[in-house]
């Protein structure tokens, strides 16, 4: 596959104030818009001047949509949707767009039939193994740029240290402050020699909270003191070796301001990153459609307008571009609105201006990727080893609860040794003690107990308490928290439901290989 990286002319003449204005705002664009919505964008483009647009997959699967409310229409044509529609606002822009989306774990994250990486949990489990994370960020800056895209809004550097946390969890690199610096570093060095822009997040840390964001507002009640220790360790390591921008959450940290959340206060945004933390790069917000700040402000364009007060350059997803900028305009000193022009000015000659020589992309990239990291990430958790060899050598169950997924490993298992694929209620109403399962969640979010229901919980926690079951879990590593694990209680972590995972797993259980990768987390079962 040849690349085809488009190169756009920045305007020599000076931009009027307006002009200027219209390059703050980031409104949202979908890859599933009927052709009305998609002319209203062009409109909006060209009238206002806008500088910049982010993707996502559909209105229903958006931000506030997030509780999964509406469903979701899948598009198996959407890559070449997405480049159509990045031709089209490109084309209606006076100024070349600044094209963005959230590609934390590849295109697909938003983007059907494009390669899938890791979620940055499965990352976490990586021993020394930076260049693969090096990789893995090349190899989505790539992908972003093929397809016209030039700003990742990845990598997320926040600390998962709250296992409750309904939003962050896998997306997070772990709860270990310099691992979490360790490996968005790399990840970021990665996106640059691609040519792709990159975006920290969550400013100044969205991982200790059990609230989402998305439809509430949550508090950080913490010291100054702590915060540095912790929460704000990656982002100020990372501002130090230079980024290209920061996202600020959505988030209320009361000892700092006990009135406004984070992306309406200047004591964030002008104190805390610009002043102390000595960033002076592009600050764009966190969605601001989500629940946690707009329903705070009902009235079209003051969101926008107080974002932009506290220190904001880029305002991501506004729903209020023309009343946002009328405001913006009205009220504010030319000298400010020039500072935040110049910074986004200096990201797009960044990439506007820089030759990318097409090159030869190897279609298979993203499956010998996953395949190098499943070797390396793969982690045991055994509480009785002995009892694990003991048995693979006498006749067991191979129980496999799917959740809708493809399970190859378990078919493996059933060709190689011989034991059919049964499920969880032949593996209760049996006999047999000794029992291999696999366990593909059917969310990796914990909403709803990882998407189990209490029938099927129940089942797992009986087989857990009166039998000797080795867990192979394609999944989220906090779902053991709700499976009611024994002390030895044997478990190994495969982490994704990728065929190159399950191939690795299967090999692991045949003894071809060691387990290699470390739990980047705490767990209650396993306090390590």
């Amino acid at each position: 596959m040849t690349s085809t990286y488009q190169t756009y002319t920045l305007p020599k003449e000076t931009l009027t104030l307006k002009q200027k204005v219209g390059q703050l705002f980031m409104p949202a664009v979908f890859i599933n818009d009927t052709e009305e919505e998609v002319q209203k964008m062009e409109k909006l483009i060209k009238e206002q001047y806008v500088g910049s647009i982010c993707f996502f997959h559909s209105r229903a699967s958006a931000a506030t949509n997030f509780e999964g409310k509406k469903n979701i229409v899948l598009n198996e044509k959407s890559y070449d949707r997405l480049l159509e529609l990045i031709a089209r606002y490109q084309q209606a822009a006076s100024t070349p767009l600044l094209v963005a989306i959230d590609a934390e774990w590849g295109l697909a994250m938003r983007i059907e039939n494009t390669p899938q990486y890791p979620y940055a949990i499965t990352l976490g489990a990586l021993k020394n193994n930076d260049d693969l994370i090096f990789k893995v960020g090349e190899a989505i800056g790539n992908d972003c740029r093929q397809a016209g895209i030039q700003w990742n809004l990845a990598p997320v550097v926040d600390i998962n240290n709250n296992p409750e946390n309904p939003v962050i969890g896998y997306r997070s690199f772990g709860d270990d402050r310099k691992s979490v610096f360790d490996k968005a570093d790399a990840f970021i060095k990665g996106m640059a020699k691609s040519g792709t822009l990159n975006s920290i997040k969550h400013f100044p840390g969205h991982g200790d909270t059990a609230t989402d964001s998305h439809l509430g507002l949550p508090v950080i009640n913490k010291s100054m003191k702590e915060l540095m220790e912790n929460e704000l360790y990656p982002f100020q390591k990372l501002i130090e070796k230079g980024v290209d921008s920061v996202m600020v959450g959505h988030l209320l940290l009361p000892q700092l301001d006990a009135e406004n959340p984070s992306t309406t206060s200047s004591k964030i945004i002008s104190g805390l990153l610009r002043k102390q933390l000595d960033f002076d790069g592009v600050v764009i917000s966190d969605a601001l459609n989500m629940h946690a700040v707009s329903k705070k402000f009902p009235q079209k364009g003051v969101l926008e307008k107080a974002a932009f007060d506290a220190g904001m350059d880029v305002l991501c997803f506004s729903e209020n571009v023309k009343e946002g900028a009328e405001k913006i305009l009205a009220t504010t000193s030319e000298k400010r609105i020039q500072e935040s022009f110049d910074r986004i000015w200096a990201l797009k000659h960044k990439v506007f201006s820089e030759q990318i020589k097409s090159k030869e992309l190897d279609a298979d990239l993203h499956s010998k990727i996953n395949r190098e990291i499943a070797e390396q990430s793969i982690t045991e958790l055994y509480g009785d080893a002995s009892t694990v060899k003991k048995l693979k050598s006498l006749d067991f169950l191979n129980v496999a609860l799917n959740s809708g997924s493809e399970n190859k490993f378990s078919e493996q298992i059933s060709n190689q040794f011989g034991s059919k694929v049964v499920d969880l209620n032949t593996a209760l109403k049996s006999n047999d003690q000794n029992l291999v399962l696999s366990i593909f969640p059917p969310a990796v979010k914990p909403k709803d107990q990882f998407g189990f229901d209490e029938r099927t919980l129940a089942s797992i926690h009986k087989l857990i308490e009166e039998k000797n079951t080795l867990i192979y879990l394609f999944g989220n590593p906090y779902v053991l928290d709700i499976l009611k694990m024994k002390p030895s209680c044997n478990v190994v972590l495969v982490y994704q439901d990728f065929s190159e995972f399950q191939e690795v797993a299967f090999e692991h259980f045949s003894g071809k290989i060691e387990a290699n990768g470390n739990l980047p987390i705490q767990l209650k079962t396993f306090q390590l």
